[in-house]
């Protein structure tokens, strides 16, 4: 699964889709990742998996849990653990800025997107609040109820 982005120099390598269902995206962070070299050529391969991945901060340092990046085939013995916790690099008053949205209740934090921005990997991470049932429900049927509408577009510019 190596999906391109539309914007100019961006090449986006997994997306958390499941995060956009289950929780409200308040704020986003964009933010850089410590990672090895064979990880960085696994992921050129499309080889990554955001799910059930979270993000904590531990003494003012962000890190990335959870996050599968499979071994690269050449890699013999420079292939790091699949699941092992990276550093996320983010500007100390970000870190200040998501470590307080994370003591208010009901909020998390979340990985979105993993993406190539020129030569070097980044992470689209969000502060967000969890929706519950019904909530998903009203999402659901908004998306629905716009899918509708653009299929009536279609077919109506197309008998034009």
């Amino acid at each position: 699964m190596f999906f391109m982005a539309k914007e100019k120099g961006k090449k986006l390598i997994a997306q958390n889709k499941k995060a956009y269902h289950d929780y409200f995206i308040e704020e986003t962070f964009q933010a850089g990742i410590a990672l090895c070299g064979t990880e960085v050529k696994s992921l050129r391969q499309g080889k990554c998996s955001l799910k059930e991945s979270f993000i904590r901060i531990e003494n003012m340092q962000a890190f990335l849990y959870g996050m599968h990046i499979s071994p690269y085939e050449q890699g013999n013995r420079f292939n790091q653990d699949p699941l092992r916790t990276r550093k996320l690099l983010l500007h100390k008053s970000q870190i200040r800025k998501i470590a307080g949205a994370i003591q208010a209740t009901g909020y998390t934090v979340v990985p979105l997107k993993v993406y190539f921005d020129k030569s070097l990997v980044k992470v689209d991470i969000g502060i967000a609040k969890g929706k519950k049932l019904y909530d998903k429900r009203q999402t659901i049927a908004k998306n629905d109820q716009r899918r509708q509408a653009e299929k009536e577009f279609k077919i109506r510019n197309l008998t034009l």
